[in-house]
């Protein structure tokens, strides 16, 4: 058995998993964030490079993808490519890197692109559960061919071996367990509650044990505020989540008053800030000079609305160690191995997309895990702000101290892979269900009613029938259309078959796209600018949706939002992104991602259509009109 790799001794789990990929079999490896999960990555990538076969490694969002190019480009040179929906480099690469998605659709529309890869790796499977991702790990589990053997790297989770046996019986393959509890630098978890002596802590939270932690939390002199603390106690850098954007960039913009560097620190931070900024070419912004202010002083801020690009600096700043306090939401815990000595969380309450409450507890250790730095910390560190008047003590002990919830199915296939299916199986689309994962739970739950995600699928496929997209047992061009298509299958094709997209000039026709993916946040204002063809979509969608609850669905297709119409229109005309703070507040990263994924529904629709159809023209001027700048992901990557 293998023991050391690349000159590191390997852990225990990490051997177990080596050996079993050796012999060729799947292998579901269970550890705790930050234990070394994708050191087995490693050995099965360069076992494919040796054997010159091919590896596929997915990533559940875009950035964690763009992160693991950066990174394997690094080491590997041109043996490394990327396809997400933004950009594609080098895609007959051994070592090709993509979204889970993407692969997914691989599996639907060009299989024999698989046909050399031994092992694809799925990065956080544990997001199996996700509610808006979930089904595509499992589709791509269960239609994945047969020849490829699945790594699945996971947090501990205790439901481990009921995922590893619906993959065995899934893919018909010998999946070995690795589990691994222990993390090579422990946690000790503390909460933070205000005001609050040691009597009252130890009473609410066992772990205050040692002589030294009640002298620190005593009540005369007690800091107010966990930074503080932490900055008092030399407890940096650390990463402090807050589950707002507005909060991030609040505390960030507070705490950057704090010198916490000394002037070389200070220098070889700006230093590198430059370099970035100039090699993006972003050095004349207005953006860059706030980050670059917050920069000299040791913090900086991380979250979604942000710039890809800034995120980019940001991630590459806090690498470096110089960055003393990071304010981040929890995105930047998906994946991104870039661990501090300490970890801070504002609240342990957020909200769930219903209501505000307690956080999971997988969740929870997902975020905490990313204190402790191997080699550099005898121990991570963990605060947990609390307001005393809302504590609940069981679900804190739940949080801090329980074990994690197990991951449940959210199976539920859409249009577009139902029409792939059926094509594929025929009648048997039906029986998709019995082999999903929500359906072997319910198996071992000894649960024998039919499954509400089962009565789904017959829902959706009585309105792809009634809507015209399946006929006498076969797909109609409708549905030949809409299966070539993933995300917004439906309306791309409602609008087409109807010439809203024929009858469009081109910053129209990039609105309808835009207006198609966009979704609006609370406090997102644009300037009105209307177009003529919003009635008619927004009619066609009306219709669809009314199909939908004759059919009592509930989950009902997206209505298009034509509020960023004159941000469309504005790029279009060649603006910079600073100018597009005039007609719009929504933030940078909200309109380079939606802009981005209107980018990315035209061009499959292009590649879709006949290569005479006067409609490729249009998209493509679209398209090039809109890809520039901030928004070219292809660019950032090879600039990055």
């Amino acid at each position: 058995m293998t023991q050391t790799f690349h000159g590191k001794k390997l852990y225990p789990f990490q051997a177990d998993a080596i050996a079993s990929i050796d012999k060729g079999h799947s292998v579901l490896v269970a550890a705790p964030t930050g234990a070394g999960k994708t050191l087995i990555a490693d050995y099965a990538i360069e076992l494919a490079f040796i054997e010159k076969r091919r590896v596929v490694y997915t990533a559940p969002i875009k950035a964690l993808s763009n992160q693991k190019f950066r990174d394997f480009r690094s080491e590997h040179g041109d043996e490394v490519g990327i396809m997400t929906g933004d950009v594609t480099i080098n895609s007959d690469a051994p070592l090709l890197i993509m979204t889970t998605e993407v692969f997914r659709n691989t599996i639907f529309e060009s299989p024999e692109r698989l046909e050399e890869v031994d092992y694809v790796v799925f990065d956080e499977i544990h997001y199996i559960d996700d509610r808006d991702r979930g089904t595509v790990w499992e589709e791509s589990i269960l239609y994945a061919p047969s020849h490829i053997n699945v790594l699945a790297l996971s947090a501990t989770i205790p439901n481990v071996d009921q995922l590893a046996g619906w993959i065995r019986k899934a893919r018909k393959c010998t999946v070995d367990v690795v589990i691994e509890e222990e993390r090579p630098v422990p946690l000790h978890h503390y909460l933070y509650i205000r005001d609050v002596g040691p009597k009252e802590l130890h009473s609410l939270k066992g772990v205050l044990h040692k002589p030294t932690h009640k002298r620190r939390f005593r009540r005369d002199g007690y800091p107010r505020h966990p930074i503080e603390y932490v900055v008092n106690e030399g407890w940096l850098p650390a990463l402090y989540f807050a589950f707002s954007r507005r909060d991030c960039e609040k505390l960030a913009e507070r705490e950057s008053r704090r010198r916490l560097l000394d002037k070389d620190e200070r220098r070889e931070i700006l230093r590198e800030f430059d370099e970035l900024a100039q090699r993006y070419e972003i050095d004349g912004q207005g953006g860059t000079q706030r980050l670059r202010r917050m920069a000299g002083n040791g913090v900086l801020y991380h979250h979604a609305g942000l710039l890809p690009i800034y995120k980019e600096i940001v991630e590459r700043l806090f690498a470096t160690g110089y960055v003393k306090l990071l304010f981040a939401t929890e995105t930047f815990a998906l994946g991104v191995n870039m661990p501090a000595r300490c970890v801070i969380f504002d609240t342990l309450r957020k909200f769930d997309g219903v209501e505000v409450r307690y956080m999971k507890t997988r969740d929870y250790l997902q975020m905490a895990g990313r204190a402790g730095r191997q080699g550099m910390d005898d121990e991570g560190l963990v605060l947990s702000r609390i307001r005393l008047e809302d504590a609940e003590y069981a679900a804190l002990r739940r949080i801090t101290e329980g074990g994690c919830e197990g991951v449940v199915s959210r199976f539920n296939l859409s249009y577009s892979t139902l029409l792939n299916l059926f094509m594929r199986l025929g009648q048997d689309v039906y029986k998709a269900f019995d082999r999903s994962f929500a359906h072997y739970q319910l198996t071992k739950q000894d649960r024998r009613e039919t499954s509400p995600r089962n009565l789904v699928i017959a829902r959706r496929m009585r309105v792809l029938k009634e809507a015209g997209y399946i006929e006498d047992g076969k797909l109609t061009p409708r549905g030949e259309l809409a299966r070539n298509v993933n995300g917004y299958e439906i309306q791309v094709t409602e609008f087409l078959f109807a010439g809203v997209f024929e009858r469009a000039s081109v910053p129209e026709l990039a609105a309808i796209f835009t207006a198609i993916v966009y979704e609006a946040r609370k406090m997102d204002d644009t300037d009105p600018a209307r177009i003529q063809h919003e009635k008619e979509t927004l009619g066609l969608v009306r219709d669809w949706r009314a199909m939908e609850r004759r059919h009592e669905l509930a989950v009902l297709l997206k209505r298009p939002d034509f509020g960023i119409n004159a941000v469309v229109f504005a790029w279009l005309r060649g603006c910079t992104f600073d100018e597009l703070r005039q007609v719009t507040s929504a933030s940078e990263g909200d309109l380079v991602r939606t802009l981005r994924m209107s980018l990315q529904l035209m061009r499959q629709l292009r590649r879709i259509l006949p290569k005479d159809d006067a409609l490729r023209g249009k998209l493509a001027e679209a398209a090039d009109k809109m890809d520039r700048d901030v928004v070219d992901a292809r660019r950032q990557l090879e600039l990055g």
